[in-house]
């Protein structure tokens, strides 16, 4: 099976994190933390800012690694490094993504997330509380 490994943002401010809305491919319309692919020679952290800044035009503050999540699609096996970050300033463009949303504690459940994304939402909640 092919391995894909990536890493991912999960943006907080205040009590809410970002989420987007993937625009293209066979996950078209399903929601997703922000992030991508490691290239070589990029520690995950590298990664995730240079993915941040093309996804949405914007910078971030790596606050901490949240969990390694992985997840088998049925064409390949993930292995997904998620950070809990910050913005350090407030624009976002969306390049990639067809919308996004803020989203509570009680909203994560009002999109239909990506499987390896929803198996984070236990933590997620602990970082809203």
């Amino acid at each position: 099976m092919r391995k894909i490994e990536v890493v991912a943002a999960i943006i907080k401010k205040g009590d809410k994190i970002f989420a987007t809305q993937r625009g293209y491919g066979p996950w078209k319309d399903w929601w997703e933390f922000p992030g991508g692919k490691t290239e070589v020679g990029e520690t995950p952290e590298q990664a995730l800012v240079r993915e941040i800044r093309e996804e949405l035009s914007a910078d971030i503050v790596i606050d901490k690694f949240l969990h390694t999540v992985e997840w088998d699609y049925p064409e390949f096996h993930l292995t997904m490094h998620c950070y809990m970050c910050s913005l350090a300033t407030e624009a976002l463009h969306l390049n990639e993504h067809e919308a996004a949303r803020w989203l509570g504690a009680d909203e994560l459940e009002t999109v239909q997330w990506l499987p390896a994304d929803w198996d984070l939402m236990p933590l997620i909640r602990e970082e809203l509380r």
